[in-house]
């Protein structure tokens, strides 16, 4: 700006200039004549005649800079491991236009949101990330910690975080509107065009969240918190990123940076206990850390120890609440509704290493849609982890928290009354399944079940079989569960619907146990058959882990009891199963005279289907002792019976028998025949432990053939099924005939 001194002529019209730009020059007779040029552009041009004084020019002030703001806190210290998570940061928050196109046309905001439990290390993860990219964002990182789940209890409002990112951009407060829409406005505004990062921690729910997300493509957004914020990913596309328990090597590595490498490598075992103690979760590792690390002399087989009899207690802290993972845990129940807290609860105290809905269902007594949107409900809040088949599972700290919450907070007639109804919904299931897998077997029905509680709907064998394979854990630990209580009828039940499954697939020392817990049942259930159907049942269970002395000693007990009680049908099962057990012990003599009694008293009863069995056994026995006519007769007879009651299971070891017989009378092609179709009905009926007898078998008659390479094929699939179900002797048996093989040839 000018500001000159102006003499004004007493004639107005000699303010105007002439047209050529000129005034005249001074003289003795007037003004002085002043001549004005300007260069360049100007927006105001003012035309005077003689200035007298000073000409002060003040330039235009230029635009302030812009605030860049380093709101992130600092780098989390020792942190280890999470490689795969922080490439999938980068994948999702750097495929973006901003860096070769500032304008960022056609893109849209980067969101990633990472969702876990508490203390899993989201925030580390973020804040990781975050310094690691920090090149990314020149033009400043916001950051706030939204305290959803905090010992406060008290989550950030949005106005508040939205005032705090204006004053950290050095807004003017008389700049700031009243309203929440216009702050974000403003907020959106001023951070348009720029290259930043927006970090909101801990947040509880989307709508914590929407009003700080900019309108921006050149800025990224990473945001964390225990619920998956669902609709930030349906309305904003954000990408979540679920975060889980570190690996076993990133465990280690945690230990190692806090404790020391020398003092990890040091004690190998401990370490490997403590991780599993702490399942890999970062928090309860950290604690174990810190607890560990000023006692250098203690070693760490004692910290493993402590926790392993304290658990949860171990990870407390009595007077700051961030360093204690039940603390940490707490404060996820503070958002859930109360259906919520107290199907958590009773989830931390049923059987089974993970649930369904349907068994949720009868644990809670809820309906099932009831029941599937809460455990739902649950997922997106990071207490339960969604797997394959529609299962649910909690972390193992979790799962102690959900028991411990069960106990404090739930009456001890809900729990029982909740472990009964899902106890019944298992029994009666596997009962199902079990009529599926054996439907000539011994019919014994259970007690009906409490009211409301339905068996699992299962279609066909198939269905039935994978039923029982995917919960097969559950009901171990239901029948546990049922012994504690004192639920005897629940324990023997769950045995004998139990052992079907075990004999096809070979869980020979899950059999010995539940049959065992049975027999403790069995005391205090009144029917007099039960205690001999256990004996016989343990001792058949008994021979096939090799256990010979206790198997004899329960089958004859077994026998003597129905001899007893006058029970014919219990005597042929149980000469039936004695025959069985003198095999295993080599004396195929003692077996064919107890496979007779079976025949005999089977046919006496009238049991068609159960006298093939004991037909074919019969002709097993006589094989085995070189009467290959008999053996060949009556596993004719009994392979007719089968066929004719459409028995598949009694088909199939009556085929495997005549294979031996075939096999050992030199018919080795007629031997294949029969073993190939035994192999296919044992596979299609899932009978995996007959599946490896027939394919041990199968190879023989290759090798006299000369077929090398069938009968390697058919014994290394048998040596793998034998190690699978623990079958050592028969394992190594077989790894021998592999060599002979191999040397053979």
């Amino acid at each position: 700006m000018v500001t000159p001194e102006l003499r004004q002529p007493d004639d107005p019209a000699e303010n105007d200039p002439p047209e050529d730009g000129w005034l005249p020059e001074a003289g003795d007779d007037g003004p002085a004549q002043v001549r004005n040029t300007v260069s360049g552009t100007v927006d105001v041009v003012v035309q005077t005649g003689a200035v007298h004084g000073d000409v002060t020019l003040h330039a235009a002030p230029l635009p302030p800079a812009p605030v860049v703001p380093r709101q992130l806190p600092a780098a989390p210290a020792l942190f280890t491991g999470r490689a795969e998570e922080l490439a999938r940061l980068d994948r999702v928050l750097t495929a973006t236009t901003p860096p070769a196109d500032p304008t960022g046309t056609g893109a849209t905001v980067l969101v990633s949101a990472i969702g876990g439990a508490g203390g899993i290390g989201k925030t580390w993860l973020a804040l990781a990330w975050a310094h690691r990219r920090l090149e990314r964002f020149p033009d400043g990182q916001l950051f706030v910690d939204l305290h959803g789940f905090s010992p406060t209890g008290d989550p950030v409002r949005p106005a508040v975080a939205v005032r705090g990112f204006l004053d950290a951009l050095e807004v003017d407060p008389n700049r700031i509107p009243n309203d929440l829409d216009a702050q974000a406005a403003l907020y959106r505004s001023l951070v348009a065009g720029r290259r930043m990062l927006i970090v909101l921690d801990n947040a509880a729910t989307s709508d914590q969240v929407a009003p700080l997300l900019p309108g921006s493509p050149t800025c990224t957004v990473l945001v964390t918190g225990r619920h998956k914020l669902a609709s930030l990913i349906d309305r904003h596309g954000a990408r979540h990123l679920p975060l889980g328990a570190l690996t076993h090597e990133e465990a280690r590595g945690l230990l190692a940076a806090r404790l020391g490498a020398d003092r990890v490598a040091a004690e190998p075992e401990a370490v490997d206990a403590l991780i599993g103690l702490c399942g890999g979760h970062p928090l309860a590792l950290s604690i174990t850390a810190r607890t560990a690390e000023p006692h250098p002399d203690v070693p760490l087989a004692e910290t493993a120890a402590e926790l392993r009899d304290l658990g949860l207690e171990a990870l407390d802290h009595d007077t700051d609440p961030a360093a204690s993972l039940p603390a940490v845990l707490s404060w996820s129940l503070r958002h859930l509704t109360d259906t919520q807290r107290t199907v958590f609860a009773l989830l931390g105290i049923a059987p089974g290493p993970d649930t369904t809905p349907p068994a949720t269902a009868a644990l809670t007594g809820l309906p099932d849609r009831t029941a599937r949107r809460t455990l739902n409900g649950l997922e997106n809040a990071s207490l339960l982890e969604r797997r394959p088949g529609g299962r649910y599972a909690m972390h193992d700290l979790v799962r102690r928290y959900a028991t411990t919450t069960a106990h404090t907070t739930l009456p001890e007639h809900v729990r029982e009354t909740a472990l009964t109804r899902v106890g019944d919904f298992h029994l009666h299931t596997a009962h199902a399944a079990d009529r599926l897998l054996d439907p000539h077997g011994t019919l014994v029905r259970p007690e009906p079940p409490a009211p409301g509680v339905h068996p699992h709907p299962l279609p066909d064998t198939a269905a039935a079989l994978a039923w029982l394979q995917a919960e097969h854990a559950t009901l171990l630990a239901t029948q546990r569960t049922a012994a504690t209580l004192g639920h005897h009828h629940t324990v023997w039940h769950l045995a004998w619907n139990l052992h079907t499954f075990h004999q096809q697939r070979g869980h020979r020392h899950d059999a010995v146990s539940t049959w065992q817990a049975a027999l403790d049942a069995a005391d205090h259930l009144p029917d007099p058959a039960t205690h001999s159907r256990t004996h016989r049942l343990l001792g058949r269970a008994c021979s096939r882990l090799g256990l010979h002395e206790q198997a004899i000693a329960h089958l004859e007990r077994a026998l003597d009891l129905a001899a007893r009680h006058h029970d014919p049908t219990e005597q042929a099962l149980t000469h039936w199963v004695l025959a069985v057990a003198w095999e295993q012990r080599g004396d195929e003599r003692r077996a064919l005279e107890h496979a007779h009694h079976a025949r005999d008293l089977y046919r006496a009863l009238d049991q068609p289907v159960r006298e093939a069995g004991a037909l074919n056994a019969v002709g097993w026995y006589a094989a085995r002792l070189g009467r290959f006519d008999t053996a060949r007769e009556h596993c004719q007879a009994a392979l007719n019976l089968h066929r004719h009651h459409h028995n598949p299971v009694g088909e199939a070891d009556t085929l495997d028998s005549l294979g031996y017989i075939a096999h050992h009378t030199g018919d080795h092609h007629q031997a294949l025949d029969h073993y190939h179709h035994a192999l296919t009905l044992n596979r299609d009926l899932g009978h995996a432990y007959e599946v490896a007898n027939t394919l041990d078998r199968v190879g023989h008659p290759h090798a006299a053939l000369g077929r090398h390479e069938q009968a390697r094929t058919v014994w290394r699939e048998a040596l793998q099924l034998y190690r699978e179900q623990g079958r050592d002797a028969d394992a190594e048996r077989v790894q021998r005939q592999l060599d002979n093989l191999d040397h053979a040839g």
